[in-house]
């Protein structure tokens, strides 16, 4: 699972990944930027 990481401006592999559901329902996946240690997050893959 990729994520875009604001800090390094490119895709990364989703490090330490985990299953979320944001407020209005929607799945999504939060993890760390393996480069920088920056939290990720992609919407809408759960």
């Amino acid at each position: 699972m990729q994520a875009y990481c604001m800090k390094d401006r490119k895709k990364v592999e989703i490090k330490n990944p985990k299953s979320v559901t944001l407020k209005n329902g929607r799945p999504a996946i939060q993890g760390v930027c393996p480069i920088c240690g920056t939290k990720v997050f992609r919407i809408g893959k759960g």
